[in-house]
């Protein structure tokens, strides 16, 4: 499933308990981050889904850099049998764009 930013933010605004799961490389949090997230690198997300499978009836959603490695990583989680995911259409650029001129777009 896919989520816009502004989608994510009017959630957010609401105080909805969502899972923001960012998959990015460790150095990519230190360029631009959103706050409150749980950060899974994508390379070792087959080894840790028993942490989402642990987060109950949460919404996650995942979000990347542009969106297209969190669009692969979604349909992998699907896969696996987790329900309750969604991307971030756009990812961290579509953030900046939408909502947060602040989060550096690299």
């Amino acid at each position: 499933m896919e989520i816009s930013a502004t989608q994510l933010k009017e959630r957010l605004d609401r105080g909805e308990d969502l899972v923001l799961l960012d998959i990015r490389k460790p150095y990519e949090l230190s360029i631009a981050s959103l706050e409150n997230v749980m950060h899974i690198p994508e390379e070792e997300i087959a080894d840790r889904l028993d942490e989402l499978r642990n987060l109950g009836d949460r919404d996650v959603v995942v979000y990347c850099r542009t969106g297209r490695r969190s669009t692969e990583l979604v349909a992998f989680l699907e896969q696996q049998g987790l329900k309750r995911i969604f991307n971030l259409t756009g990812g961290l650029h579509a953030w900046s764009d939408d909502v947060d001129p602040e989060v550096m777009k690299y």
